[in-house]
């Protein structure tokens, strides 16, 4: 049975959560009601009409006889696309970097400060714009890309790679082909993808690599010589006894920065990639609806983050101790 002391807490929350959405729903609600007095017409009522422009990649395809709701969601989608490859970039190479800087060699630990400290230290939209530059003017051109692996190729145009089709004989794999206008068959990544993917990627690894060093060094060095007084390796040690322990410091830092990559993914409007803020852009200039669009980017990024917090959350209840007062 519940006590009203245990009950209490409970109703306090539900009144400052009750208080919040009604003072959300006053500002929304005089804000309209001073556009519609300035002769300003309001509303969402545009969403389902034709948004009269294109889109140029992404995973949703669109064209300009589609409404302005499939744009926007088209644009969560390329926001998606960029930042999940960006996440698993940045935990990969931070977690390596983090470990990086606390091995003895000298060389490999003076790199991975070097790295650490030049990029943390530059504004993520200079390095975004620098990346989108070498990619679109130091390299050559699609005729004459650079072969990385067998049907992989990187130039002017973008990253082109080898991708399944699904034809009358089943699933295949299209490989790129270099004709006289460029790369045609397989799979096209552009430079604007790269730059944004890369950029995020890289930057908040740089990040993820101190919250690593950090969350490694609170492991008592007991802990190792433990584990090494009982015959484990080094990568053995690491893997086995240091990060499990180390998780429960780690993740929470951790979803403070992959909150911080999700939201700086908006940075990619610099260079033209068609992610959320670009198409809430493209449509405010449509139809003058600058405080429709902006609410929708506003509420698109707010659940993107409560996602994204609810899952590391969870993850981290998995690593947290038990037990602890």
């Amino acid at each position: 049975m519940t006590t009203p002391r245990r009950l209490a807490p409970v109703l306090w929350q539900a009144a400052i959560l009750a208080a919040v959405a009604a003072a959300a729903w006053a500002l929304v609600h005089q804000a309209l009601t001073n556009l519609q007095a300035r002769g300003v017409h309001s509303g969402f009522d545009f969403l389902p009409d034709a948004a009269g422009f294109e889109i140029s990649e992404g995973w949703l395809p669109f064209d300009a006889t589609q409404p302005f709701w499939k744009a926007f969601l088209a644009g969560l989608a390329n926001t998606v696309r960029a930042a999940v490859p960006a996440i698993v970039i940045a935990v990969a190479l931070g977690t390596l970097l983090g470990i990086a800087r606390l091995v003895p060699h000298v060389l490999v630990r003076g790199l991975a400060s070097v790295y650490v400290q030049a990029l943390r230290n530059v504004p993520l939209l200079v390095q975004l714009l620098l990346l989108y530059f070498a990619l679109t003017h130091l390299l050559p051109d699609a005729e004459n890309a650079v072969q990385i692996l067998p049907g992989v190729s990187l130039g002017k145009a973008g990253l082109t790679v080898p991708w399944p089709v699904h034809g009358d004989s089943g699933w295949t794999l299209e490989w790129p082909e270099r004709t006289l206008f460029g790369v045609s068959g397989g799979a096209s990544l552009t430079p604007e993808y790269l730059a944004i993917t890369l950029a995020l990627g890289l930057y908040t690894a740089s990040f993820v690599a101190e919250i690593v060093r950090a969350g490694i060094e609170s492991v008592s060095a007991g802990q190792t010589l433990a584990a090494r007084a009982l015959g484990l390796e080094s990568s053995q040690v690491m893997r086995l006894v240091v990060l499990p322990q180390a998780l429960r410091l780690i993740v929470p830092a951790l979803t403070s920065q992959l909150l911080s990559l999700v939201k700086n993914s908006s940075l990619a409007v610099a260079i033209g990639y068609p992610e959320l803020v670009s198409v809430a852009n493209t449509s405010s200039n449509a139809t003058g609806r600058a405080f429709e669009c902006i609410a929708v980017v506003m509420a698109v990024y707010l659940a993107l983050s409560l996602l994204i917090s609810l899952a590391m959350n969870l993850y981290n209840r998995r690593t947290a101790l038990r037990g602890w007062a």
